[in-house]
């Protein structure tokens, strides 16, 4: 238990964005189901509001309050993996790294975030989609069961046959429900996985652009990755006219032999990148690539889109040119398809059926660029709305207002999911989320 003026507290209330500065009550480093469960019990009896904690990428900065009660679930981060069953179950503060590591040996994965530092129980019941969704669906969609600690301090476990509705509702609906302390996750073969970057200059966008749209339109599921604009990282690959400043980017990934990658994307090939870097390597490295530290400022947010026109794609890399440059940011353009849309018809997650996400990622470190980076963000959703769904994954979302998670989880789908949380929760207890209140 950690206050004000205990030796690490400051460093216990630090996350992912630091923007955010949050003064807790108590921070509850919890090691065991049993601590969480008191913890439960403690905020509740003090009328303390509670916060949980997992990997504390959330851009809102959901895993802190002030004067309030954080259960950090950091201590709870094993990984047991059954490679005969392929399951693997997770402790509820283990990151991506914690997974993709232990999976590795066995030459078995699941869809993980696409960082490794990002919490999974917050990622897998959000929804999850990562780069390897296209192939295995969305994290949610290999989800086994669901140990948690509900709001009454009481403990059960959520599966298809127990607590089937609330095993439902935890396909997206976050932690309304409980404090994930546990989940367990199917796994699928991955013995080979290649990974790739191809980089232009930014004025070759719109061609790009054009060109990834229409690989992706009839690629195997195979093939993943995204359409990127982001600062030229210094690595050799990278000319040096373009290191430091806006690029364009081609991220490939690709579940299987190099080979195979290229001639997968050979279509992007021929339009001669000024870089080129496809290799094989371990899932896992991929997931660490694009790994920031915690302290720069963040904010982001997400549009989704059933078709992506020339007009679309020339208004999405119009955009880039307002991005901070330079800086960690990214601008995305995500593919879905593939597993995402043909598998969880009875989920509350709208999104999935729809072709492409749009995810302008800002990062800075100065304060003075604030308002500058999230005007950009802003910018590109007005943007591309012209083909938006409406619809959005909340997972790359900030604190946008109920209208923006009723988006996130369907109108219908939030009446259900109401019940749900009146079951479970009716005092909305946990609250500090993209909130379902109780019906």
């Amino acid at each position: 238990m950690l206050a004000p003026g205990d030796a690490g507290y400051d460093e216990g209330r630090q996350v992912f964005n630091a923007m955010i500065d949050r003064r807790p009550a108590v921070i509850a480093q919890c090691a065991s189901v049993a601590d969480v469960v008191a913890a439960v019990r403690y905020g509740r009896r003090n009328g303390l509001p509670i916060a949980v904690r997992g990997g504390g990428h959330s851009v809102a900065g959901m895993a802190l309050v002030d004067d309030g009660l954080v259960i950090d679930l950091r201590r709870m981060n094993g990984v047991s993996v059954d490679p005969d069953a392929r399951t693997v179950t997770i402790g509820g503060g283990a990151t991506m790294s914690d997974l993709d590591r232990a999976t590795q040996p066995s030459g078995l994965a699941t869809t993980g975030g696409r960082v490794s530092s990002t919490g999974v129980g917050g990622f897998t019941l959000g929804g999850g989609t990562g780069w390897l969704d296209r192939l295995f669906g969305l994290a949610c969609d290999n989800l086994v069961s669901v140990d948690l600690v509900t709001a009454d301090g009481t403990t059960l476990t959520a599966s298809e046959r127990e607590h089937p509705e609330l095993f439902w509702a935890l396909h997206g609906g976050g932690g309304n429900f409980g404090i994930a302390t546990s989940l367990t996750l199917r796994l699928h073969p991955l013995p080979r996985f290649t990974a790739g970057l191809l980089l232009w200059p930014p004025e070759a966008g719109p061609e790009v652009g054009r060109a990834y749209r229409d690989l992706l339109a009839t690629a195997p599921d195979e093939l993943g990755g995204g359409f990127v604009f982001l600062t030229g990282p210094p690595e050799p690959f990278v000319p040096p006219e373009l290191v430091g400043r806006l690029t364009c980017v081609v991220l490939l990934t690709y579940a299987g032999d190099e080979a195979t990658a290229r001639a997968a994307v050979a279509p992007l090939l021929a339009l001669r990148p000024a870089g080129t870097m496809i290799a094989e390597m371990p899932y896992g490295d991929l997931q660490c690539m694009f790994d920031d530290p915690p302290g720069y400022r963040n904010y982001w947010s997400a549009e989704h889109l059933d078709e992506f026109p020339d007009e679309a794609v020339d208004a999405f890399c119009a955009q880039a040119a307002g991005m901070i440059v330079p800086s960690p940011s990214q601008h995305v353009l995500f593919p879905q398809g593939g597993a995402v849309a043909r598998v969880g018809a009875d989920q509350p997650l709208p999104w999935r059926r729809a072709a492409w996400v749009v995810h302008p990622f800002g990062l800075w470190d100065d304060p003075a660029d604030d308002d500058r980076g999230r005007q950009w963000v802003r910018d590109v959703r007005a943007a591309v709305r012209p083909w938006a769904t409406g619809d959005v994954y909340l997972n790359f979302i900030g604190g946008e207002g109920a209208d923006r998670v009723s988006s996130g989880l369907g109108p219908d789908n939030l009446a259900r999911l109401a019940e749900v949380k009146r079951r479970y929760d009716p005092d909305n207890v946990f609250r500090l989320n993209h909130n379902i209140a109780p019906a």
